[in-house]
C-alpha cells in the first residue's frame, strides 16, 4: 500500500468522508510516517474488520492505536498481553456475590468499541483463542450464555516479529480473523529526524492531548460511511479479477496453503473502502492491487522449502499480481 491516497482525497466530500480523512490528520500529529499503516487502520474501520500491526519494538505500533483511540470518539480499552494472562481476563467471568449468594457476570475489557490488544503474540495460544469468537461473531460466550459486544467493535492488535524471543505465533484460524496485517517498517532518516525534533521540542507520547490530538470522528460517521460503501458498484470483471488472484495463490508452488474464500471476500471489502476514500462510487483493478498485500499476506502459508530459500508471503503475492491479467 502506498501513500498515494493521502494526496488524492478531497478535503470535503461529505461529513463521513471528511471525518474519516480527518482521522489520519489527527494521527499524524503524534505518529511520524507510517502512512500505509494509518490508512490501513481507517480502511479496517470502514469495513468493520480487525487489524494486526507487526513491527520491531519502538516503531510506534502502540502509539498509533492509542492516537486512533483519542481521535475516534468511541469507548476504548487496552489489554497488555502477557504469558500469565488468562482467557477470563479478556472475556470476563462469573463472580460469586456474597451479598446475594449468586453468581454475576463481570464483563472483561473485550466489551468495548476499540480494543487495543497489545503484544498479542506474547500470550499462550489458549488465551489468544479467547478472542476468536469475539472477532468473528461479535459476541462472547461465558457459562453457555452468549453476550453481544457493542457496535462498532474493532480489535487493533500489535505484535513483534515471530522470530523474537518470548513470542507465540498466532494460529492460522486467528490470523484469518484479521482483515488486514500491516507491517510497520523502521523510519527513514528524515522521519527519524522529525521524531527526535518533536521529542526535543517537548512532545510526550503519554500525553496526546498536549500534542493537539482531538476526537474528529464517531460511531455515527462510521455507520454513515459503511452505508455509502455498501452502495459502491463492483463490476463482474473486477469480481472475476479478485477470484483469479486468490485462486492463483492456491496454485503457487511456494505455498502450502493459499487464500480462502473468506480472504477473497475481505479483499473485495477493503477494495470498496479504498475506492470510497478516494471519492469514487466504483471499484477498479488498481484498488484491488493496492489492498492485496495487507489483506492477503497473513492468509497464506509458505512451504518449508520456500522459507529456507528466503521466499516471503509478500513476494509470492506480488508475483501473483504480476502474473494475473487485470481487466481494463
Amino acid at each position: 500500500m502506498t501513500d498515494q491516497l493521502l494526496k488524492t482525497v478531497p478535503a470535503q466530500t461529505g461529513d463521513a468522508r471528511a471525518a474519516l480523512t480527518g482521522l489520519r490528520e489527527e494521527i499524524a500529529k503524534a505518529v511520524v510516517g507510517q502512512d500505509a499503516a494509518v490508512t490501513g487502520i481507517v480502511v479496517a474501520l470502514l469495513c468493520g474488520g480487525h487489524v494486526l500491526l507487526e513491527g520491531v519494538p519502538g516503531v510506534a505500533k502502540t502509539l498509533l492505536v492509542r492516537t486512533l483511540a483519542t481521535a475516534l470518539d468511541v469507548e476504548t480499552k487496552r489489554i497488555q498481553f502477557t504469558p500469565d494472562l488468562m482467557p477470563g481476563d479478556v472475556t470476563g467471568s462469573l463472580v460469586y456475590d456474597t451479598r446475594t449468594a449468586e453468581f454475576s457476570f463481570q464483563p472483561g475489557p473485550v466489551f468495548t468499541n476499540l480494543l487495543l490488544a497489545d503484544e498479542i503474540n506474547r500470550t499462550p495460544p489458549k488465551t489468544q483463542a479467547s478472542l476468536l469468537e469475539a472477532m468473528e461473531e461479535r459476541q462472547v460466550t461465558v457459562d453457555g450464555e452468549p453476550r453481544k459486544l457493542p457496535e462498532p467493535f474493532l480489535v487493533a492488535a500489535t505484535q513483534n516479529p515471530v522470530e523474537y524471543e518470548g513470542t507465540y505465533p498466532l494460529p492460522e484460524a486467528q490470523l484469518d480473523r484479521f482483515l488486514l496485517k500491516l507491517i510497520l517498517p523502521l523510519p527513514t532518516r528524515d522521519q527519524e529526524f522529525q521524531v527526535l525534533s518533536r521529542h526535543a521540542s517537548g512532545f510526550d507520547p503519554r500525553d496526546l492531548a498536549s500534542a493537539g490530538v482531538r476526537p474528529v470522528a464517531n460511531a455515527a460517521h462510521l455507520a454513515a460511511a459503511r452505508a455509502q460503501i455498501a452502495r459502491l458498484t463492483v463490476s463482474p470483471e473486477v469480481l472475476a479479477y479478485i477470484v483469479d488472484l486468490v485462486r492463483a495463490t492456491r496454485q503457487s508452488p511456494s505455498l502450502a496453503m493459499g487464500v480462502s474464500p473468506r480472504g477473497a471476500t475481505a479483499l473485495l471489502n477493503t477494495s470498496r473502502a479504498w475506492a470510497w476514500l478516494a471519492g469514487r462510487d466504483y471499484v477498479t483493478p488498481d484498488d484491488v492491487k493496492a489492498l492485496a498485500l495487507p489483506t492477503l499476506r497473513h492468509r497464506v502459508q509458505l512451504r518449508a522449502e520456500a522459507e529456507m530459500e528466503g521466499i516471503t508471503a509478500d513476494s509470492v503475492i506480488q508475483a501473483v499480481l504480476a502474473q494475473t491479467p487485470a481487466p481494463r
